[in-house]
């Protein structure tokens, strides 16, 4: 790891000489998390999003975590999803069940994904619902700033143009404080129909992860991170408005993502 920790940035910058050096951290500190999570509140919550990140959880799969982390107190939901079937190859859900989920003990009934044969609006309305009974079930938390889900762990990857979970720039559903869930009908990348987490949803988890790789990523870091004053239009990179009010952030990054960042002295 080329760098772990500067106090003039947004959160835990963690900066890996490899993919393999960053799937390895990842998997260490998401198996940390759980451990910490089943000790004090009997369970651990998860949200994925999609992208490499799901990739990088397959070390979880193997020694010493298969054995080790104690899948069944696991509950997976999703922190966006595309509008299509869950056999579609561009489903997050079978992006996470074919790379991880099928290869450890998590209960089926643990996995809350959406409805994919409801209207995207429906789905997102439902998907809402589900995250409501799981606070009233007491597996989630909920925050005393917001009154919003707090989950264990949000873990997103972050895409070329900033965005986060299905939050593109510029984009009204940025703005949208009242709902946990919401949906989109013309995402800036197919497809064009997704539901995601608000805002205050993810800046409500206890922990949120970041993860972005490559030199396509190394622009939208360096503003993500460096944070260029009160004038720059955070909504033009999302990631900016990533901001836990009670939690901890920390960024996973390979060295090209992390190329345009200004570090301190």
């Amino acid at each position: 790891m080329a760098a772990a920790y500067d106090p003039n940035k947004r959160g835990e910058l963690r900066i890996f000489d490899t993919l393999d050096d960053l799937a390895t951290d990842l998997a260490e500190y998401v198996a940390q998390l759980s451990e910490i999570s089943v000790k004090e509140r009997g369970c651990f919550t998860i949200a994925l999003s999609g992208g490499s990140l799901i990739n990088f959880l397959g070390k979880l799969c193997q020694a010493p975590y298969d054995k080790t982390v104690d899948w069944t107190k696991w509950y997976v939901l999703w922190a966006d999803e595309r509008a299509v079937s869950k056999s579609h190859p561009d489903s997050n859900y079978k992006l996470a069940k074919d790379n991880f989920l099928s290869k450890v003990p998590v209960p089926n009934n643990h996995v809350y994904s959406i409805n994919d044969n409801l209207t995207v609006e429906d789905a997102a309305m439902q998907y809402e619902f589900a995250t409501r009974q799981l606070v009233k079930a007491r597996i989630l938390d909920v925050s005393s700033i917001n009154d919003c889900p707090k989950f264990d762990l949000i873990l997103l990857s972050m895409g070329s143009s900033g965005n986060v979970a299905s939050l593109f720039p510029h984009h009204p559903a940025l703005e949208q404080r009242e709902d946990w869930v919401t949906y989109i009908t013309d995402s800036a990348e197919p497809p064009p129909e997704r539901i995601t987490f608000t805002l205050p949803v993810i800046n409500s988890a206890s922990n949120v992860a970041v993860v972005a790789t490559g030199e396509a990523n190394a622009t939208a870091m360096h503003l993500a991170v460096d944070c260029l004053g009160d004038d720059f239009d955070a909504s033009a990179v999302p990631a900016c408005l990533v901001q836990p009010a009670d939690g901890k952030l920390v960024w996973f990054m390979d060295m090209l993502a992390a190329s345009k960042i200004h570090f301190s002295e």
